[in-house]
């Protein structure tokens, strides 16, 4: 019997074995043409468990002339990838240089910032081509600068027809089920519980085949695949793609009011074993960012719910959490604190820094005095109602506008005031 996993036994060394993706691999797919030249340029694979990152870069390891280095993001450190960088510019500077070397970061989303720093003037100069492999998405978890010199590619889970094509692979030709007595009967049960993830499906098969005797038929039907398992089937990874698809699903039930939306997403998400201060960590910023300044209480009463789901832990702390996630679906919506930071920042990219008028400057020095710095600043208390009109911004954007009141009966009311001192916008 072979001690190797039927995952791995069957896993694929061509192209024309490589099951699902078909967007990336078929006939005029962009990673086939990209293996069958032989010009690999540096990309990163993201999608979920189990549909074929690390089998494809391992197809071009045996493809390619190149040669190629492995790293994982959860045992390799910086010193680690310097020393790969190290012998890849050394085989390229080399008299017997075969092409440019390959190095293959699994999970880089584990990767910190200074380790991905560390791969950036490699990937850049040509060194090595970097493929890299990820659950998590790259715009939260890879930095921008390497996200600039690599193409993301996206994979999906393995449909119903890819996992039949598995299945029957697996039966027909793996050196061990393929001399055992295998009757399918039934395969509902079997791709709900993989979910589109073919080690998932293969690990199974592999249960299924190791809770029998020697000889003995091995029965195929929902029933037998429930019994072994016996294990809770909903779709929820809290580690790769459904994460961030049910978090946002969560968000944007709250941000469109809908409650009971909202609790159902929080209940699938604390269903599967989702970290509670996580869901609470993201109602903070929601907070902030969609209801702001209509009901700036719904930051406070977010703020709160973190701080309890870190004093109680669960299961009790579901019941804050719904608390929170139906006041906030419920509260007014505004997101004119999140434009306006955003519209400032951007006017700061395209302005640069901006000299601060004198008046508004600190003045500690008695050169600084003479120089004007603090010279004709309106103290706002020495005036009526705390206010007098005076220039608070750089001179070339003396006019420029960040912050646009969205209309809910809280902003309606600094509107008219705003308008009361400075006039309407």
């Amino acid at each position: 019997m072979s001690l190797q996993p039927l995952a791995e036994r069957l896993r694929p060394q061509t192209l024309d074995d490589y099951i699902g993706q078909k967007h990336l691999v078929g006939p005029d797919g962009v990673l086939r043409r990209m293996i069958d030249t032989g010009n690999v340029s540096s990309f990163i694979l993201w999608g979920p468990p189990g549909v074929g990152k690390t089998t494809l870069a391992k197809i071009i390891a045996n493809t390619t002339k190149s040669s190629f280095y492995t790293l994982s993001a959860v045992t390799s450190g910086v010193k680690d990838v310097r020393e790969v960088i190290d012998r890849a510019r050394q085989e390229v500077t080399g008299m017997f240089a075969k092409g440019r070397p390959i190095l293959f970061i699994d999970e880089i989303h584990r990767f910190s910032k200074s380790q991905q720093d560390s791969l950036l003037g490699a990937v850049e100069n040509g060194t090595v081509t970097l493929i890299g492999a990820t659950t998590e998405n790259p715009s939260f978890e890879v930095i921008r600068p390497l996200l600039s010199r690599a193409q993301v590619y996206t994979l999906k889970s393995l449909e119903e027809a890819d996992l039949e094509i598995l299945l029957r692979r697996a039966i027909e030709k793996d050196e061990i089920l393929s001399k055992a007595n295998v009757r399918v009967e039934q395969t509902t049960a079997l791709f709900r519980y993989s979910g589109g993830d073919a080690r998932k499906l293969l690990n199974i098969l592999d249960l299924l085949e190791q809770s029998v005797p020697i000889g003995q038929e091995i029965v195929i039907n929902d029933k037998v695949v429930t019994e072994r398992l016996q294990e809770n089937p909903l779709a929820y990874d809290k580690d790769g793609e459904m994460h961030y698809d049910i978090i946002s699903a969560f968000i944007k039930s709250i941000r469109g009011s809908d409650p009971d939306a909202a609790v159902y997403w929080l209940a699938r998400m604390i269903a599967g074993g989702e970290d509670p201060e996580f869901i609470a960590r993201r109602m903070v910023i929601l907070a902030s960012e969609d209801i702001g300044l209509a009901n700036p209480n719904a930051m406070l009463i977010a703020d709160t719910t973190f701080n309890i789901i870190q004093k109680i832990g669960m299961p009790e702390g579901r019941i804050p959490l719904s608390e929170c996630a139906i006041y906030l679906a419920q509260s007014p919506k505004s997101n004119s604190a999140y434009l306006a930071i955003d519209a400032a920042l951007a006017e700061v990219e395209r302005s640069g820094n901006l000299p601060v008028p004198l008046h508004l400057r600190n003045a500690p020095t008695s050169l600084m005095k003479q120089l004007g710095y603090g010279k004709n600043y309106l103290y706002a208390h020495d005036y009526p109602g705390n206010f007098v009109v005076q220039q608070f911004r750089p001179d070339a954007i003396a006019d420029k506008t960040f912050w646009n009141p969205c209309s809910n009966p809280a902003e309606d009311v600094m509107r008219q005031r705003h308008e009361a001192r400075w006039g309407k916008k």
